[in-house]
């Protein structure tokens, strides 16, 4: 069977997207390839297919290295649901679950076999293996999460390192690495790390068109939060990361008094409550999951319509990886954070405190500026995202500064003021300090921390007056960001320095443009495409009943087999049956999402939804 035809008749798809067939006819072809990838691009898919492919021509098993549960869970529901023999091994099996599946793997009864990097690396599974390698029944590696083998990746896991373990053993299986997220560093740590030098690598657009990109400046972010999703989203599954515990229990409490559904998830919590919180995220509808970067990774949930940040991420990469979890069925959706000074002085501070050597430390605070200078610019969002990963772009005319192009004013003035201050203080006092008392000096402020020290004496003092503190500290973030100021840490307290960088600011000779800062000027509410229309936006009424029914009638089937519902149907291809209205299983073919095996299961009960002669046919 060709890989066309798997791609129709097993996953119901009628072509493939971008480099998806090159992909697969290589490693069906037994070639390595490192594949990169956007969340929502269909990586799943290069693997998938040249499993069930290789095996067909007796060629065995294939191995997904996964770090997740959830993802293994509801990655084999679906290949169930399309007809295909797959299994994982996890803390989730009893020992003798664990045992049976062991069994059907050393019996050839399995196309796909997710298991995680701890597992696979043991003596037991390594054992396991071998006997598949010595019948020729070992057909794939797939490696999901490639990033996490890097220790310049955005989550990295020590124990990927041990991966190198099958290629040293098993050196003519074919091995693939996949990611969604890997700058060019991390991309070359993740080759060498699993010795792919000789792997071709399939390196796709990073850009997701659908995604709006928006950040602003935080005031009180907890109501520019709940303005942003009542405004924007109101009644729609969502992602908010925030950078604590204690802040994740703060703002799930705000907006479910707010009358959101919004749930908490982080690692302090129980673990039963943790795992139902994430289930009902992915399996309800317009649920909010409030959360630290320990969620996420592996979500398939396709109608997650935003992502906000409360707190600044640490790089682009995890930026990039986290808003990537909003409109992975390619609807328009939100990717939104605040930040402010504050969040800069705290990401500096974990890098300086972390016990890393120094040239880690260094790689770490050149990609939070990478990731300071997005945030303050004021050119497109996406142009400068994608120059991250070495893509080149235009203006997308879809994120915040393309539809709402900001005020640009010339701080170079309040910057050298600043610098001046900073070097004088220095001069004066023999030590460094922070951001707060640095301003309070600019602007002329008689504090008691002011006059204690006889800081009014400083030359600077009051020379900025006019400058409000929001300016000054749009002006400091800037600084920062083009490495004009360099912010350390020491026993808790934050202070500021000047850099080489700092004397041709002082000079005069780069001169330092600003975004307006929103309280200098009436905040408009974006408007341009449509941001949040559901895959049935465009049905008439009569195909809307039709739509609603059917999510009705997939509701049930999802809760039978204990399934998210988009394992059962997409909505987009729900919105497709609807409009199409088919009267017959003939109707029913060619509709994207609606393979072989999941019309056999289910085309009786879509006939008849659609003819109002039944909404429970194939709940069973």
């Amino acid at each position: 069977m060709s890989i066309e035809s798997i791609l129709q008749e097993v996953f119901g798809y009628p072509s493939f997207r971008g480099p998806q067939h090159d992909i697969i006819r290589h490693v069906v072809a037994g070639g390595d390839a490192l594949v990169l990838m956007p969340t929502g691009g269909g990586k799943s898919l290069c693997y998938q297919i040249p499993a069930i492919a290789r095996q067909r021509a007796g060629q065995g098993i294939t191995v997904v290295v996964s770090p997740l549960i959830a993802l293994m869970h509801d990655q084999v529901g679906a290949l169930h649901e399309a007809g295909v023999s797959a299994a994982f091994l996890n803390s989730t099996l009893s020992s003798e679950e664990a045992y049976q599946t062991e069994q059907r793997l050393l019996r050839g009864e399995i196309t796909l076999l997710y298991a995680a990097p701890e597992r696979v690396t043991t003596a037991r599974f390594l054992g396991q293996l071998d006997a598949l390698h010595d019948r020729g029944q070992l057909s794939l590696f797939a490696i999901d999460e490639a990033h996490c083998v890097s220790q310049w990746g955005h989550d990295f896991r020590p124990e990927y390192r041990a991966l190198t373990v099958l290629h040293e053993r098993y050196a003519g299986v074919p091995r693939m690495a996949l990611t969604a997220t890997a700058d060019a560093l991390t991309r070359a740590d993740i080759v060498e790390r699993l010795q792919l030098e000789a792997a071709a690598q399939f390196v796709s657009s990073f850009d997701r068109p659908n995604i709006r990109y928006t950040i602003v400046e935080k005031k009180d972010a907890s109501t520019q939060l709940l303005r942003f999703i009542e405004r924007e989203h109101a009644g729609e599954a969502g992602v908010v990361y925030c950078q604590s515990r204690k802040r994740v229990e703060e703002i799930a409490g705000m907006l479910a008094q707010a009358g959101i559904h919004a749930l908490p998830y982080h690692a302090g919590l129980d673990f039963k409550v943790r795992q139902a919180n994430q289930n009902e995220f992915v399996r309800g509808e317009g649920v909010v999951m409030v959360a630290t970067i320990a969620f996420g990774m592996g979500i398939d949930k396709p109608d997650v319509r935003f992502v906000a940040h409360l707190d600044m991420p640490k790089n682009i990469e995890g930026y990039y990886q986290e808003t990537g979890r909003a409109g992975r069925d390619g609807l328009p959706a939100n990717a939104w954070m605040c930040y402010g000074l504050q969040d800069v002085v705290n990401q500096r501070r974990m890098i300086d405190e972390s016990p890393a050597e120094e040239d880690f430390k260094q790689v770490m605070r050149g990609k939070l500026d990478a990731l300071l200078g997005l945030a303050e610019a004021t050119d497109c969002r996406r142009v400068r995202l994608l120059a991250y990963f070495d893509e080149a772009s235009q203006p997308c005319g879809n994120c915040d500064n393309c539809l709402q192009p900001p005020e640009v004013w010339d701080a170079t003035d309040a910057a050298r003021k600043l610098l001046s201050t900073v070097y004088r203080l220095h001069q004066t006092s023999g030590v460094s300090f922070g951001a707060g008392h640095t301003m309070d000096i600019v602007r002329g402020k008689l504090t008691d921390k002011v006059t204690q020290r006889g800081h009014e004496s400083v030359s600077t003092f009051g020379l900025g007056a006019d400058y409000s503190e929001s300016q000054l500290r749009a002006v400091m973030r800037q600084l920062i960001a083009i490495g004009a100021l360099q912010v350390f840490t020491s026993e808790g307290f934050s202070t500021l320095h000047l850099t080489e960088s700092s004397r041709a600011v002082l000079r005069g000779e780069v001169p330092v443009r600003l975004r307006e800062s929103t309280s200098q000027r009436a905040v408009k509410r974006i408007r341009g495409r449509a941001v949040a229309a559901p895959a049935a936006a465009n049905l008439g009424q009569e195909a809307m009943v039709r739509f609603i029914n059917l999510k009705s009638w997939r509701a049930e089937v999802a809760k039978a087999h204990n399934l998210p519902a988009y394992v059962i149907f997409h909505d987009a291809t729900l919105a497709a049956i609807a409009e199409r209205a088919p009267q017959s299983l003939a109707d029913l073919q060619h509709i994207s999402g609606l393979g072989t095996r999941k019309l056999e299961a289910y085309g009786a009960a879509v006939l008849a939804v659609i003819t109002g002669e039944s909404r429970t046919v194939g709940a069973d």
